[in-house]
């Protein structure tokens, strides 16, 4: 099996070197596909999200791949196949699942909110509990992982369901200018079509290690997974029994790619891209980071190291915000946790600016915003 992980590394590392300043979306994608669960991409256009899900599909040697782009017009043939006229001259209503979505290995919907309620139902179906159904049929999926995406978030409640089929929600944005020069280089060499070695994995191997993924040791870290998702229902992210304990794949999948066949509490990153809106980003990552900084691990997954160095001015202006709404008053018990795990965020990022004089400034304001908040409880 060690064997097989160093396959699935060596195919994550060649996507990375394939797209600069993608890691952690190109790391993310490795843990759901070793967890056997799905991934949205959220960004604006242009930032390489369909180009990352194909090259790693092409990285799965014997795979079939599916992707499409959903418009509001879809139909259900379009992604399942159309029905076999052959069959139905027997009088028997069978698709003709042909190089369809049902027989593909990795499935990429680009634009999934597009989605209509024509195949709503049965898209819900395969990406929960990877069975197609439509009418008599019933088929197991082959799928090991589907990857929707969109550059805007649900605004219909009827498109609720198919966002929480999502587990992991990945923000992919335009790469830092540092790295733009990088950028350049890689993106002309592949318009180029330059001819390199691409590492492949077969897809038994993947199946292989989903297996194993489920025979990971989660009781090292059950106590402080279970207090973190009381502490983020408390905080008003909305995480449904079903999410919680399928949450915890991706913990085993984080350990398991480490090489580890037990979780430990760095593992514990994979939390902070649960995420419903924009909002849930930074207080998930507060709190998340909170929890696994004390956790020095020399097998620690390399996303749960990655703390980005914070623009004081940006900090500041943050704590500015929250001293106005705490000052504001008339605020839910909802509301104030949420400015209270905000500001224990700041409080940690703080942590990481490098000038001593504005750390030392904005730590002030923070311990200031601190007091009232006591004296108001």
């Amino acid at each position: 099996m060690t064997q097989n992980i160093e396959k699935l590394n060596t195919v994550l590392n060649h996507v990375k070197e394939t797209f600069v300043g993608k890691n952690d979306v190109i790391d993310l994608l490795g843990i759901c596909l070793l967890a056997r669960e799905n991934a949205f991409l959220y960004g604006p256009p242009g930032t390489a999200k369909s180009a990352i899900v194909r090259t790693l599909a092409k990285t799965v040697k014997d795979g079939k791949n599916f992707e499409y782009l959903l418009t509001r017009f879809t139909e259900p043939n379009e992604i399942f196949g159309p029905f076999d006229i052959r069959k139905l001259k027997e009088g028997e209503l069978l698709t003709n699942t042909e190089g369809m979505m049902p027989e593909a290995s990795m499935v990429f919907l680009d634009e999934i909110f597009n989605a209509n309620s024509a195949i709503l139902n049965s898209l819900l179906m395969a990406l929960n509990e990877k069975i197609f159904k439509r009418g008599k049929e019933t088929k197991h999926l082959p799928a090991l992982m589907f990857v929707g995406a969109s550059n805007v978030l649900p605004e219909d409640e009827a498109l609720n369901a198919l966002f929480d089929r999502f587990l992991i929600r990945i923000n992919v944005d335009y790469v830092h200018p540092d790295l733009l020069h990088q950028v350049l280089l890689a993106g002309r060499k592949l318009e180029n079509n330059t001819e390199t070695e691409t590492p492949e994995i077969l897809s038994h191997e993947i199946k292989e290690l989903q297996n194993l993924c489920k025979t990971v040791d989660l009781r090292p870290i059950y106590e402080v997974y279970l207090n973190t998702i009381i502490s983020l229902r408390n905080t008003g992210i909305a995480i449904s029994d079903r999410r919680a304990v399928k949450l915890q794949n991706l913990i085993a999948a984080s350990a398991l790619i480490c090489g580890r066949n037990e979780a430990i509490l760095s593992d514990l990153w994979v939390l902070k891209h649960i995420w419903d809106t924009e909002e849930q980003i930074e207080i998930l990552e507060g709190i998340i980071n909170r929890t696994i900084e004390k956790d020095d691990h020399p097998k620690s997954h390399p996303q749960a190291l990655q703390n980005k160095t914070p623009n004081p001015e940006e900090v500041m202006k943050d704590v500015k915000i929250l001293v106005e709404k705490w000052n504001q008053g008339s605020l839910s018990f909802e509301e104030q946790n949420v400015i209270k795990d905000k500001l224990r965020y700041l409080q940690t990022r703080c942590e990481w600016i490098r000038n001593p004089e504005q750390k030392q400034y904005i730590q002030q304001e923070i311990e200031s915003l601190w007091q009232k908040i006591l004296q108001t409880v």
